[in-house]
């Protein structure tokens, strides 16, 4: 059997404030936290999205989707769906969307288990929550990297 093609992968926790992005392959399949984008001035925030794309040369992009718990869509939903839309125009790299429920929480856990206090973990939320989202997308994906 013919050896996975390793694709990079970046995923996208879309918040008002600021956007936290994860990295992983799609052969060793764990995502891993990479930074925080912070500020709201569009212009600002692509142009650090564009350094981070020509330094990783992602395959493709994750976006969060953040829903209410019944699964219903919201006004954040809707402004992270915009923001995906315009990954796609802008980077033209193909742009899934994930559930992105709890994984805030899922990232404040992992970060208080390991110690991580006060600003510290303040500044690695964003970041671990996209860490989560595209853990769970790796997750939801088959191992022979059909889907991918």
């Amino acid at each position: 059997m013919p050896a996975a093609k390793q694709s990079t992968v970046l995923a996208f926790d879309f918040g008002t404030r600021s956007i936290g992005v994860a990295v992983g392959n799609t052969v060793v399949r764990v995502a891993h936290p990479l930074t925080t984008i912070a500020g709201e001035a569009n212009a600002a925030r692509f142009a650090a999205i564009a350094a981070l794309i020509s330094e990783w040369s992602p395959d493709r992009l994750i976006v969060g989707r953040p829903l209410a718990e019944d699964g219903s869509a919201s006004e954040m939903t809707a402004r992270s769906d915009r923001f995906a839309h315009q990954l796609e125009g802008r980077f033209r790299l193909p742009v899934a969307r994930i559930d992105e429920r709890y994984s805030t929480h899922a990232a404040a856990s992992a970060l208080t288990a390991a110690g991580v206090r006060g600003r510290a973990h303040a500044q690695a939320l964003d970041e671990g929550a996209a860490q989560v989202i595209l853990q769970a997308w790796f997750d939801a994906h088959g191992a022979d990297g059909a889907q991918l």
